[in-house]
């Protein structure tokens, strides 16, 4: 089971803000993505932000805390730490989790993993929800040609997850340690052994997803990639499952990816969300980064209130759900399953009291 519904939404869990929303209330976001650094120590062949040049900008500690402080007091349940780059290469990655977690929002981690050292695993994971490391390969090899990187870092990830589900375990703490694999040509012959190796070294889950083109990436290798003859994996892979260690194959989002069009016209789910760049910036959607069309400020020139209440904001979310046409937009994006849900209940079948 996908206990932790990767593979759909949880908005469903936030009834309040939903129905605040529904009456026409203007409401903080329940999640956010911040990306700490540009710069990233890999170069994946899939990687979505390519266009983003990984830029080594990152954001100040001291100015990011503060903005913290502040989402906290007004109701941002939780952020996850990813982005344009490797969360882990700002040097003050540790402070600033656990100072997130203080402020009373939970946290989450996507890394590549190398460098989750065992010195800061023990400093950071008690403040950590969860963390899911990529990870698109059970060989060092193929792990090399798809990070494009050293063959040497596929063991010093996987000692590093290995280290940190025994210091969960050891210490009592409820930090869930993740994997994942983007399903490629290249690795889908690996998917059975990740998942095994995953088990075998304490992990809590392995997602199998599937790759998205992003519109505005520099790489168009996999756009063309088809689902439809890996669809078995699915229950193979249900035999590595048990009650302490779960495989999410993504079918759900496999199978979206040769539909015809969308189920909603515009999108609604912004103002559920936002994603903060390397740079201070604040997006509606991280599927827009570089259009000013979805920029609403940055965080070094002026408070996240002022920010979420200001003018630009409102007219980016006027736009979004009257105008913009979602046929722009990414397919599989962050939001579907979300936008789905919500245009249901914008736009009710006649039979929905039938229950």
């Amino acid at each position: 089971m996908d206990e932790y519904r990767i593979d759909s939404h949880k908005l469903i869990f936030h009834v309040d803000r939903v129905a605040g929303w529904l009456k026409g209330a203007d409401i903080y976001p329940i999640y956010m993505e911040v990306s700490p650094i540009g710069a990233c120590n890999h170069r994946c062949t899939y990687c979505a932000l390519d266009y983003m040049e990984y830029n080594p900008r990152h954001l100040d500690a001291a100015i990011l805390k503060d903005r913290l402080s502040e989402m906290g007091r007004l109701g941002v349940k939780s952020i996850m730490y990813a982005g344009e780059g490797e969360p882990f290469l700002h040097k003050e990655i540790g402070g600033i989790i656990n100072h997130t977690k203080a402020s009373g929002i939970d946290v989450a981690i996507t890394s590549n993993g190398v460098l989750f050292t065992e010195k800061l695993m023990e400093a950071t994971l008690a403040s950590i929800t969860w963390i899911k490391v990529s990870i698109n390969a059970a060989t060092k090899e193929t792990y090399a040609r798809v990070h494009r990187t050293k063959e040497e870092d596929f063991d010093r990830v996987i000692d590093n997850i290995s280290k940190a589900a025994r210091f969960r375990d050891a210490n009592k703490l409820t930090s869930t340690v993740g994997m994942q694999m983007i399903l490629l040509p290249e690795n889908a012959n690996e998917a059975i052994m990740l998942a095994r190796k995953a088990k075998d070294i304490g992990a809590d889950y392995l997602v199998i997803k599937s790759y998205s083109q992003h519109l505005k990436s520099k790489t168009h290798q996999y756009e063309d990639f088809k689902y439809g003859d890996y669809m078995h994996l699915n229950d193979e892979l249900r035999k590595i499952s048990d009650k302490r260690f779960n495989v999410i194959f993504r079918s759900n989002a496999m199978r979206k990816l040769e539909e015809k069009g969308r189920s909603y016209s515009h999108c609604l789910a912004l103002p559920f969300w936002a994603y903060i760049d390397a740079g201070g910036g604040v997006w509606a959607c991280s599927a827009f980064l570089g259009d000013e069309r979805f920029l609403l400020g940055n965080i070094n020139e002026e408070s996240f209130e002022n920010i979420w209440k200001g003018d630009k904001r409102k007219k980016v979310m006027e736009f979004a759900s009257k105008e913009l046409d979602t046929l722009e937009c990414r397919r599989n994006c962050r939001m579907d399953e979300v936008n789905r849900y919500l245009w249901e209940l914008k736009n009710p079948s006649r039979h929905v009291n039938f229950i």
